[in-house]
């Protein structure tokens, strides 16, 4: 007896399984999951060194150009040839953030803390591609407007 529990406990776990692989919602465009999809094209990077809007108090700074073959890593950071304190002046970028020195006590460094040495894992490019899922972000600036619009209305 229990082992025909056991076969059909297992025999239900698959046929889940498989039913669960055909209806699961996915950016995969109808694709099955046991395929590989044609990988779309690779979006062009904006490239404009233009400064982009924050969305929110203290979003790190969008990157407003291509980064591509940029080296960063233990050996060197190829950011700072123009975003360091020393190189600002003559590249006309901005200089990287005071808090870019500063050490997990809150102390102030002569130079970048390792921690913020990696500058991709904060700072991202932009690229010219659609939004692969809905989003009703609404940035720090609309919700006050609408806050504002609206104080009046509720006297």
């Amino acid at each position: 007896m229990t082992r025909n529990v056991w076969i059909t406990a297992a025999v239900i776990s698959f046929a889940g399984a498989a039913f669960a692989q055909e209806h699961v919602a996915t950016l995969r465009s109808g694709t099955p999951l046991a395929d590989n999809a044609e990988p779309p094209a690779i979006a062009k990077v904006v490239n404009s060194d233009l400064r982009q809007v924050r969305n929110y108090p203290e979003q790190p700074p969008l990157i407003p150009h291509k980064i591509d073959g940029y080296q960063i890593d233990l050996n060197a950071n190829q950011c700072m040839q123009c975003h360091s304190r020393t190189a600002v002046e003559v590249s006309q970028a901005p200089m990287i953030s005071i808090t870019h020195f500063m050490s997990r006590d809150n102390q102030f460094l002569a130079s970048v803390t390792p921690r913020r040495y990696f500058c991709n894992q904060c700072h991202v490019v932009q690229v010219e591609a659609r939004a692969l899922v809905e989003n009703g972000f609404v940035d720090i600036d609309s919700v006050l407007e609408y806050v504002e619009q609206n104080q009046g209305s509720s006297d």
